[in-house]
């Protein structure tokens, strides 16, 4: 006997995806480093270039410098803070963090702004190296001079 095979039409619902809250990524710059922060909600971890701040920054003065606008706040357990640096040295890096995680509280909470301006967070350093001239062996040192 020959069966007959029915197919089956299913009418599935299609899912609306879950609108996930998309904190922006906020720029912070020190020196050479540029630091791009996104605050997540969180119970405080601190995430730098895919590793732990432990890892990442050996000293602890640094982790201060990172750790400060949050403490300042009081919203060190509230976010976490996922990190990307690139250029500069370990101290820049630390100051473009600390700056980008205040301008990303600020766009979180404008009630923070007042708080964080008055305590310097918000400006940038705007000290650079400054450049080597010609004629000279650094940026000012001079070879020594030589009467006869």
């Amino acid at each position: 006997m020959a069966e007959e095979v029915k197919e089956k039409t299913v009418t599935r619902k299609k899912a609306t995806p879950k609108k996930k809250v998309v904190q922006p990524i906020v720029t912070g710059r020190r020196k050479k480093a540029i630091a791009r922060v996104r605050l997540v909600a969180g119970n405080g971890k601190i995430t730098i270039n895919k590793r732990d701040i432990d890892e990442y920054l050996t000293l602890e003065t640094l982790k201060l410098i990172v750790r400060q606008p949050l403490t300042l706040t009081q919203t060190l357990d509230k976010y976490d803070v996922i990190a990307n640096v690139v250029g500069g040295g370990t101290t820049g890096q630390a100051g473009a963090i600390r700056h980008a995680i205040a301008r990303a509280l600020v766009k979180e909470n404008e009630g923070y702004k007042a708080e964080l301006k008055s305590a310097g967070l918000l400006t940038r350093d705007s000290r650079m190296k400054e450049r080597k001239k010609y004629g000279l062996k650094k940026a000012r040192k001079a070879p020594q001079f030589s009467k006869r």
